[in-house]
């Protein structure tokens, strides 16, 4: 190999290392999330509120854009995600209904 192929080579390594790791984090907080997610479904289910709260969903995606935009990512990349993970909240809480 060059020396360019190598540092590329230990450039490529390193990046890599950084997003299994970080790969790891977010595994974690989604698991961590839909802890409290479940939670909140099983009160919900308990006092018999709705599995879905439209108002809150709007207003945590608006805020979810705008980190998106101040983190620098795509916030039409972060509504999608975002929205993904409520329709299975929402799933879930309507399981706990039933």
């Amino acid at each position: 190999m060059t020396d360019a192929a190598t540092r590329a080579a230990k450039l490529l390594k390193d990046h890599r290392e950084s997003i299994d790791r970080l790969d790891a984090i977010l595994v974690y907080t989604l698991g961590e999330r839909f802890k409290h997610t479940q939670a909140v479904g099983r009160l919900k289910a308990e006092h018999a509120l709705p599995p879905s709260d439209p108002v809150r969903e709007a207003a945590q995606i608006a805020r979810l854009e705008d980190l998106a935009r101040k983190a620098d990512l795509d916030p039409e990349f972060a509504k999608a995600f975002l929205n993904f993970i409520i329709q299975e909240v929402i799933h879930h809480h309507e399981k706990q209904q039933r």
